[in-house]
């Protein structure tokens, strides 16, 4: 009985993917961030076939799949910015959506990168946009569907109502730095060549899980009509940066990987 109930609730969350509300994962500051942190990482061979297949920067591309969502040739990847995960905070093939969500489409950009050399430069350089976006997206902590927990409604934030996914997504890292995406870098990637290694082990199924485990608590923080102030922010900016800062790690090695 326990597992059927199990099932239910994953094909019921897996049908409310079908999302129409706004996901930002970061904003711009957040995910330019997550790209230089990650291309100051990126091997000198990695760097030089990357950019050969963007024609810029990581940086560059950041959000280009939030710019591009509402453009008809890429309609179908509205709903590739957020995840589900189970019960025991797992992304499993039961609770995958069929409109596709940012790990799943993150594993198949990386596939399809695997033999890039054999793919035409078109597939490749749109792949790399894909996985540049989307391992920014799976760490944002709104950016976990979490079942039975109402991930969309209103709190007041710096003195306005705003959805609490958009506070996540960039209301929390503009109003406590305003720094530019280099500066980002500059303040936060700090960790040795062991740490490094720590957070870039594992796949990204391992790193969505530990992105549900480390912000399960975020509907706790502030529940639905909460006014957020400075004890709000002075606990969730912390979080909010380190998930960056694993997010611009991660993001090199899975590129390192590919194209170094």
């Amino acid at each position: 009985m326990r597992k059927t109930n199990r099932m239910i609730r994953a094909i019921a969350l897996t049908i409310a993917l079908g999302w129409t509300t706004e996901m930002y994962g970061w904003g711009r500051t957040g995910h330019d961030a997550v790209a230089y942190i990650a291309e100051c990482n990126l091997s000198p061979k990695a760097k030089k076939r990357v950019e050969r297949y963007l024609g810029h920067s990581i940086v560059y591309y950041a959000s280009w799949m939030d710019e591009y969502r509402r453009s008809p040739g890429y309609a179908h990847t509205t709903h590739w910015h957020m995840a589900p995960v189970d019960e025991d905070l797992y992304y499993t093939e039961q609770v995958r959506s069929s409109k596709g969500d940012a790990v799943g489409e993150l594993e198949n950009a990386i596939a399809a990168l695997r033999d890039y050399r054999h793919a035409d430069d078109s597939t490749v350089a749109a792949n790399l946009r894909y996985i540049i976006h989307l391992v920014g997206d799976m760490h944002c902590p709104a950016h976990v569907a979490f079942p039975d927990t109402e991930l969309w409604y209103e709190v007041t934030f710096n003195d306005k109502k705003r959805g609490y996914h958009s506070v996540w997504d960039s209301g929390i890292i503009e109003a406590q730095h305003k720094w530019h995406y280099t500066e980002w870098q500059q303040q936060l990637d700090r960790c040795t060549k062991k740490q490094k290694r720590e957070i870039m082990a594992g796949t990204p199924r391992d790193w969505f899980h530990q992105t549900a485990v480390d912000c399960r608590d975020i509907y706790e923080m502030a529940p639905p009509g909460a006014v957020l102030g400075r004890d709000f922010l002075n606990e969730a900016a912390p979080r909010a940066e380190r998930q960056i800062l694993k997010a611009g790690y991660r993001l090199a090695k899975v590129l390192n990987e590919l194209f170094g």
